[in-house]
């Protein structure tokens, strides 16, 4: 079993017990659409197991999502015809990071856009749901 923090949102969302719009899953990971996207698409990959940031988390983990993040990057182009990806992976506090549990951003990104990393606005809970739906067939593709 997966050590799991039980005030962490992101292990409850890895045992399954608060939802979210899953784009992927695998026995280390799990990619979800951000609920407070910068920009649409903008997804999350997370380790099932809490590891507070990249100082604790497993060489196994750190490398099962930089081999997820190329796929997810490849769904998120075909998906969102962007003109760039940013990928961003923040740690502690200082740093901006404000879920404490590992995760990587990749934000789909357009030319002339300034964007930050968190939007201030809950995304549609259907337009994540069909944004979600279109990366799970870009990844099968």
């Amino acid at each position: 079993m997966h050590h799991q923090l039980d005030d962490c949102i992101f292990c409850q969302i890895a045992q399954g017990n608060a939802p979210a719009s899953k784009i992927h899953e695998d026995e280390l990971t799990l990619t979800m659409l951000d609920i407070f996207p910068a920009t649409p698409g903008h997804v999350l990959i997370i380790s099932k197991a809490h590891f507070d940031d990249i100082f604790t988390a497993s060489p196994q983990v750190l490398a099962q999502i930089a081999i997820n993040s190329s796929k997810i990057a490849k769904a998120l182009q075909a998906v969102t015809q962007a003109d760039g990806l940013g990928i961003y992976q923040l740690n502690k506090a200082a740093a901006g990071q404000t879920v404490f549990h590992y995760h990587m951003h990749l934000i789909p990104q357009f030319t002339n856009q300034n964007i930050g990393i968190h939007s201030k606005q809950a995304a549609d809970p259907q337009q994540l749901e069909a944004m979600a739906q279109q990366l799970r067939q870009a990844l099968n593709e």
